[in-house]
């Protein structure tokens, strides 16, 4: 196999691996760190406020606190032991049962906020697996389950700004869109990869005044008017490399890949629910819980 030659000098890793190492260790503390226990009281009273019928007895800090341990895979059941556990050794304060767990972590509603103005972003997707028991099978006998598809605007520096969960089908492109005009405000420069090389989305950037960094096809047509022929004359006659650094396309890859690597590797790919919607909440639960270690260092 011939060895392609690498354009561009290879990036040096300028990580500082002491300030890492405390990042990972703070990580830890965030997964079991029962800071619901200071603010139990006043929530629950805040959440029985005006409240009608039987009041609430768990706090929502309680139930992000397991939620997040949700994305890392634990059943309800092992949730509802972990709550046990800690109660015999942190005041005897009551256990909510494995039932409720799950009613409470489905009835979450995970938002997503960027921080500051004038934001690169990238948008891209990704899939994540309905289920990874029997994935031999599939391999073997060709059997299709399909896939849950995951689309995302995230920012430089790793954090996300928006996010669309939904099937196979799911249209990458206008899930894209819908997120640009969401969070026009907020944008300056969006970065895209050759799938949203049309015409909606160049005719969009230009529409809400932001940047954009789409990759063009190779037999794209310089003939036109619009705002893709302009782009696709500039791409083609700058060339793809010069291209490349004048629109910083290459900040992609944090604000995007990066993010999909880092949610599958901690949170794993595949989500163990059975039902559409329960899948996507827990698909969207593992990109929140994500931000949330991100919100930590």
């Amino acid at each position: 196999m011939v060895r392609k030659k690498r354009w561009g000098r290879r990036k040096k890793d300028k990580r500082d691996w002491k300030v890492y190492n405390v990042k990972l260790v703070k990580r830890g503390e965030f997964y079991i760190d029962p800071c619901f226990l200071e603010t139990w009281l006043d929530e629950i009273k805040e959440m029985n406020c005006g409240k009608v019928g039987q009041p609430f007895m768990y706090p929502d800090s309680l139930i992000r606190f397991l939620a997040v341990l949700k994305a890392k895979n634990f059943d309800f059941r092992s949730l509802q032991g972990v709550v046990s556990a800690l109660s015999k050794r942190l005041g005897n304060f009551p256990v909510i049962c494995y039932s409720q767990i799950r009613r409470r972590i489905n009835q979450l509603d995970f938002k997503f906020s960027s921080k500051g103005d004038n934001l690169i972003v990238a948008v891209d997707g990704t899939g994540m697996k309905v289920s990874n028991r029997g994935e031999w099978i599939r391999q073997k006998w060709a059997v299709r389950r399909g896939w849950i598809s995951v689309v995302i605007t995230g920012d430089i520096e790793g954090n996300i700004v928006d996010i669309r969960i939904g099937n196979e089908n799911l249209d990458e492109r206008a899930a894209g869109r819908g997120m640009l005009r969401k969070n026009k405000k907020k944008i300056k420069k969006a970065l895209f990869d050759g799938l949203h090389d049309c015409e909606n989305t160049f005719d969009l950037c230009d529409k809400l005044n932001i940047e954009q960094g789409i990759k063009i096809r190779k037999n794209a047509s310089t003939k036109g008017l619009g705002a893709r022929p302009k782009a696709v004359r500039l791409y083609k006659g700058k060339g793809y490399k010069e291209w490349a650094q004048q629109k910083q396309y290459g900040l992609r890859w944090p604000a995007s890949e990066g993010i999909f690597a880092a949610v599958k590797t901690i949170f794993g790919e595949h989500v163990n629910n059975h039902k559409k919607r329960n899948m996507y909440h827990e698909a969207k639960l593992k990109f929140w819980a994500y931000q949330q270690l991100k919100n930590i260092n």
